[in-house]
Parts: C-alpha cells; structure tokens; sequence
C-alpha cells in the first residue's frame, strides 16, 4: 500500500521546479532515493546524440518576473513554476504592453488554470497565467506602458540529464520493466503520481521473492526513455517480456490501459486480468491513442511490449497540464488503487511462464524419441504434431495460457508438453 510517509513525500516533490534537466530535477531524485536508497541515479551528458535526438543543454532558472510601471511584481515564478515556459531563454528588458500580451499564455475555456506551456528544442521564452489575469493586465494598463521583463535562466552545454534506476534481481534473468517520468513542475497527477507509485511498488516487491527480475525506472519523459533504450538496449530487447508505463495514477475517478503496439502481448493479458480480478471497470485505449513513453519502448527496432496503466487518462482530465492538477486532485485513495491494479498487474506477469524455444528452426524430436522414426501413411503423429505446434508459439512472446488457446488443448495437458520440453532441453 502507498503509506502517509510516500504521500508525504509527494508534497515535498510537488513545489520543485522540474524539467527534463536541472538541479531540481536532480533534487526529486534525490528525495526518492531517501525513501528507497536503493535508487541509483545516473546521467547522460548534455549533447550528446541518441538516435535522432541530441540531449539538450542543462537548463535551470533562478527567477523570472515581470514588473509594471509602479514597481509592482505582476508575474512571478515564486508563486507557481507554471508561470513560466519551460526553458525559457535569458531575458532582461522592457517591453510595451501589447509585446508582453504576446508572450503571455493563458486559458480562454479555463480562465483560473495557469497552462503549462515548454518549449525545450527552440530558443524561446514566455509566461503563463490565469485567463482572468491577463484580462487584468489588458485592462488595468495602456499600450504604451512599459514592463520589465526579467528571467534569470542558463543553459550549460556541459551539463547532465539526470535519472534513477532500481534493479531488483529475481530467480530468473527475465525482466519487467516499469517506467515513470520525472520532469514536470508543480503538478500532482501528470507529474507526481508516477513517481509515488513506483516508489511505493519498489518497496514492496523489494520484500518479496520473485519469479523474474524487477528493473524500475525514472526518467524525464521522451528525451529520457530514448536515451535510456539508446544505452540498454541490446539487454532491454533480449530480457525485457514486458512491463508498464505508470502516469497520470492518482485521481479517484477512473482506470485506464493504453494497450501495447498490437494489444496481444503479456502486459495487455495481465493487466486486463488485474481488473477483472479486483473487480474493476476501466477504459481500453488502442496503441493510437498513446502519449508517454509507451511510444519509445514499442517503436520499430525497440519493439518492447510495455503498456500503460493509468487512472484517468492525460488528456482525459480537465485539470491536466495546469495549475489545477494539484493535491485536491490527487488522493490517497486514488494513488491506492493505481498502487493496486499496477501491483496486481506485475505479480500477474511475474507468475507467467513464458517458454523459450532453445533452436532456431524445428527440432529434430527424434534424437529425444518424441517423433517416430518411421514416416508412415496413417500413423497417427498427434503427440509430435502438439510438441511442434507448442514450439512455434514458444517465442517468448506467449505465456502458456495463451499458447494452451493457440494451439486449441486444455490447460492440463499444455502444461504436461511445457514439462516434457523442459525436460528434454528443448525450451528454457
């Protein structure tokens, strides 16, 4: 269960000024890392360049506000992280009231939600506020009245994209892999909730044996998962048999699955069986439908069939990416129940089996005598027909529930041919 102390964790996390680098981002680790020491946190260099990507420039701001005509703060980072674009660009001038208008962003359906607005590979820089407060600033001063705007950012080509790691060893090299960002400030659901799970499932399957190997990860979303797959991934392809994407898990209202590339894999069974078993209804969404780094883990060449397990979907809320996806939002009733299907869903996986053909190509059956000798009209070849049938699905894609429906016999007597194979060295 997700306890007072990593709820409590979650209102210390909440006020930091992450971003998909920086000093902040690094400090949430290190929260983290305090209540699961467990933790390894690593970086990759900025600029370095992964795939079609280059990992951008450390950026972090130490203020950034704009000041009217009387000296007055109008706009100020120190009351919320959101009221300014992320990896805004250094500025320090003034400008007229129509220029400011411009750079400010806000919500015309939504006129008390401060947006939450980035720009990480163009140079840009602008603030964010409610509706209503920009109408303020429309009304209250003349066009020819000047601002000072100040933002206090740097950027560091030298700098680091920090996250964390937990690997929790299991009786087998076979791993699950759960991934969760760490790079968006100041919200509860489609920041924080993530992150409060997944350190409440590391704490508890650390005291658990298992079956398989348990790999948690914590990385800013996007740049992160690829630069994470970039450096794992010839081990990520040859172990990993599946595994989730833990985001937007807190609220109380409802559950979701976002399903892998082709909705058939182990990760899509076992979480639609952690539903049903807690008796839960949720919402389905095709692969179409994706949004986190369930993207990066089942693009072509990864191929990774890692799902989505979340409660309300981003997107799907209407307090996501704003001011209002705060602690009201989230509860700890609503983190439980993420905690639970998420859980659930694992120990699902963890208990598949999942045979492994050891050849390429058929096996010769009769070096083990599971295959007659004698090619004969009429013979009856129904034992070596289900070994061989068994084999092909063997792939390390299907566990023997599935492969037991492929290859139309009872769950009895796929596991007696699971055994024989074993047996004879034929599958792992």
């Amino acid at each position: 269960m997700l306890n007072d102390k990593i709820y409590a964790l979650g209102k210390k996390l909440y006020p930091l000024n992450r971003s998909i680098t920086g000093k902040e981002t690094l400090k949430s680790l290190k929260l983290i890392k305090k209540e699961i020491p467990r933790l390894k946190i690593k970086f990759i260099k900025s600029k370095i360049k992964i795939f079609d990507w280059v990992v951008p420039s450390e950026w972090n701001v130490k203020k950034a506000y704009v000041i009217d005509k009387f000296g007055k703060k109008i706009i100020d980072l120190k009351n919320h992280n959101l009221h300014l674009v992320g990896y805004s660009v250094p500025v320090k001038k003034k400008i007229n009231k129509d220029q400011l208008l411009q750079k400010i962003y806000s919500l015309k359906k939504q006129r008390n939600a401060i947006p939450y607005v980035t720009s990480y590979y163009k140079k840009h820089w602008g603030f964010c506020t409610t509706h209503n407060q920009k109408k303020e600033i429309e009304r209250n001063y003349k066009s020819k009245d000047k601002f000072s705007i100040v933002i206090d950012s740097s950027f560091n080509n030298k700098g680091k994209l920090n996250y964390g790691e937990v690997i929790i060893p299991g009786k087998e090299k076979k791993e699950i892999l759960i991934s969760t960002y760490i790079c968006h400030p100041q919200m509860a659901n489609n920041e924080l909730s993530g992150p409060l799970v997944t350190t409440a499932l590391v704490k508890y399957f650390f005291k658990k044996k298992n079956n398989k190997t348990l790999r948690f990860i914590f990385v800013p979303e996007t740049i992160g998962s690829i630069a994470y797959i970039k450096k794992n991934l010839e081990y990520l392809k040859r172990y990993t048999i599946g595994g989730y994407v833990l985001s937007c898990i807190g609220d109380d209202k409802e559950y979701s699955l976002i399903s892998t590339k082709y909705g058939n894999s182990n990760s899509d069974f076992a979480a639609i069986q952690a539903f049903k078993k807690l008796k839960i209804n949720y919402k389905k969404y095709s692969f179409l439908e994706r949004g986190s780094d369930e993207r990066q883990f089942n693009s072509p060449g990864v191929d990774l069939p890692i799902a989505s397990i979340l409660r309300t979907k981003y997107g799907e809320y209407p307090e996501y990416h704003t001011s209002l996806d705060n602690f009201k939002l989230v509860t700890k009733k609503g983190l439980n129940g993420g905690f639970k299907v998420s859980k659930t869903a694992i120990e699902n996986l963890l208990n598949y089996e999942i045979p492994f053909s050891k050849y390429l190509c058929e096996p010769k059956l009769q070096k083990k005598n599971l295959y007659n000798h004698i090619s004969f009209k009429g013979k009856s070849k129904k034992f070596s027909r289900n070994l061989l049938n068994f084999l092909q699905y063997a792939d390390g894609k299907n566990n023997l529930q599935k492969i037991s429906k492929l290859i139309k016999l009872s769950g009895l007597e796929t596991r007696r041919i699971w055994k024989i194979l074993k047996k004879n060295k034929l599958v792992n």
